[in-house]
């Protein structure tokens, strides 16, 4: 570092914490949100059993909130840049409060959140993820593409890992820090003549717990079914929803869940003559639904990260803290998402968005047994997972989109074949009200999802009407 005095840090090597302290002292604002994300990724890809890429990256995101008081209330202004250095402080707390200055009233302003416990590591170096994290994964990936190889079949997909250390800093005293690991495993494999193909994916914080021989081997036999093709049209079949599905469909149910948009009479939450559904019935199944910052193999912030404002977070609500929260128990809807703001609105408790999914609905059947009970009346399908979800009716939350990477047809409790794929048409709290059955529940990677939301566990769920709408081509 030739030309920086002794014991201080240049623009470009400046610490997180240095960062926020230095926006917070530059700040002439009357309130001021410091959040500056350290991030890290490490990935391998492979193709035709054999790896392609690796890949290691590093960035660097800082976002600036000012609030300024006015006669009529306050505004806020957030702006956010990449590879922010010590140089770019000035400019970007300059233009948030140029963006603050020139909004009107914020309508969800509250008093910043005051200082409280300051995290122990906020001065640390941020966390790191290296190609190191595959030492374990990486030779069990290589055993995995020989059986492959032997077997007749072609493994793609990709792993991915990703570190981020948050550092939170407010005007108002605030100093809070989270280091989130999150890792992902797609697995496709594949017929030489590309006539079939499935699907399996993992989520993980640090490749430790993912053996993808196992996930070969479930590929194996799922191709193995693929063999017979069998054409079924479009109807309502008793169906398992794998939980990977059951994760993209709650997953997307929770984002609908915000509370005013509920009280407002805009969602399948709202109750018909105003107010919203907590307290109904659901599920007579006791399905409970929850988050929890400390969820063991799942854990996330345990306070709020908001880098914008919308219905269901708040930027004024940086650094509140987090406890478990069920959004349905035991079958009842006990919470929508609501900020401080939206809370104050609807009368509702404050139930911020938590970073993980988990359904328990007291099952003690692994999948396998499922389809072993699936059948016996008619024609049962099995589904890998879900993809290009859309939202057609909010009021309903009905939701449309494709299965994919195969859908199996029981009989008698026997895989017998592979169907064609078909478009659904189903909400999400319908299914609720009409499953007859959950599984075990375990730690799974939505398909659809996976790029924003991977902290979750859910159990398969058996559903006696699933609405096929229509068959599906060219999938």
């Amino acid at each position: 570092m030739s030309g920086a005095k002794s014991g201080t840090t240049t623009g470009r090597t400046a610490r997180p914490h240095e960062i926020v302290e230095r926006a917070l002292a530059l700040s002439t604002a009357d309130g001021c949100v410091v959040i500056a994300d350290e991030q890290s990724s490490a990935n391998l890809r492979w193709a035709g059993n054999a790896l392609t890429t690796n890949g290691v990256t590093r960035g660097r995101t800082l976002t600036v909130i000012a609030t300024v008081d006015g006669a009529q209330g306050t505004a806020s202004g957030v702006v956010s840049r990449s590879a922010v250095t010590n140089d770019d402080l000035e400019p970007l707390v300059r233009a948030a409060e140029a963006a603050a200055r020139g909004a009107g009233p914020a309508e969800d302003a509250r008093a910043l959140v005051a200082g409280g416990p300051v995290s122990g590591d906020f001065t640390d170096a941020p966390g790191e993820t290296t190609s190191a994290v595959f030492t374990d994964f990486a030779p069990a990936l290589g055993e995995a593409f020989a059986r492959a190889r032997a077997g007749g079949r072609e493994l793609y997909g990709f792993a991915n890992h990703e570190l981020t250390s948050t550092y939170l800093g407010t005007s108002t005293g605030v100093r809070l820090r989270h280091d989130q690991p999150s890792g992902t495993l797609e697995l496709n494999a594949k017929s030489p003549d590309r006539t079939r193909s499935a699907w399996a994916g993992r989520a993980t914080r640090d490749f430790k717990d993912v053996d993808p021989g196992v996930l070969d081997a479930e590929l194996a036999r799922r191709l193995g079914w693929a063999e017979r093709k069998i054409d079924l049209p479009a109807g309502r079949y008793e169906t398992l929803l794998p939980p990977s599905a059951v994760a993209d469909l709650l997953i997307y149910q929770l984002w609908s869940s915000a509370a005013r948009d509920a009280a407002e009479g805009r969602t399948v939450f709202s109750r018909p003559g105003g107010g919203t559904r907590v307290g109904e019935t659901l599920s007579e199944l006791p399905l409970t639904l929850r988050s929890a910052p400390g969820e063991p193999g799942l854990e996330c912030a345990p306070f709020v990260i908001a880098h914008s404002s919308g219905d269901d977070a708040s930027v004024f609500d940086n650094g509140l803290p987090l406890a478990a929260t069920d959004w349905v128990r035991d079958g009842k809807l006990e919470h929508l998402l609501t900020t401080r703001h939206s809370a104050e609105l609807t009368g509702l408790p404050v139930a911020p968005s938590i970073g993980n999914l988990v359904l328990d609905g007291g099952g003690e059947r692994t999948l396998e047994e499922m389809v072993a009970a699936t059948g016996h009346d008619g024609p049962g399908l099995l589904l890998t997972c879900l993809w290009y979800i859309r939202e057609v009716d909010p009021a309903t939350l009905l939701l449309t989109g494709l299965t994919r990477d195969g859908v199996y047809l029981v009989e008698k409790g026997e895989v017998v074949g592979e169907v064609n794929n078909f478009r659904f048409n189903e909400s999400p709290v319908d299914l609720l009200s009409r499953a007859s059955e959950a599984g075990i529940t375990e730690k799974t990677l939505p398909r659809e999802w996976g790029d924003w939301f991977t902290r979750a566990a859910m159990p398969a769920l058996r559903i006696p009407d699933f609405n096929m709408s229509s068959v599906s081509r060219g999938v």
